[in-house]
């Protein structure tokens, strides 16, 4: 497994989850996922530095 498949793996478990086919559209779909998981765990993180 790569680093990319590891930061990659949040969206494509969620599009798994909702049997969304992540690679038909190019990857659109799970990166908004990744996207918003990546967000909340930032914002947490900087919620408990800050």
């Amino acid at each position: 497994m790569s680093i990319v498949d590891i930061m990659l793996w949040p969206g494509t478990a969620i599009c798994r989850m909702f049997g969304v086919d992540s690679e038909k559209d190019m990857g659109l779909i799970r990166s908004m996922f990744n996207m918003l998981v990546y967000l909340t765990v930032m914002l947490v993180v900087l919620w408990m530095f800050m």
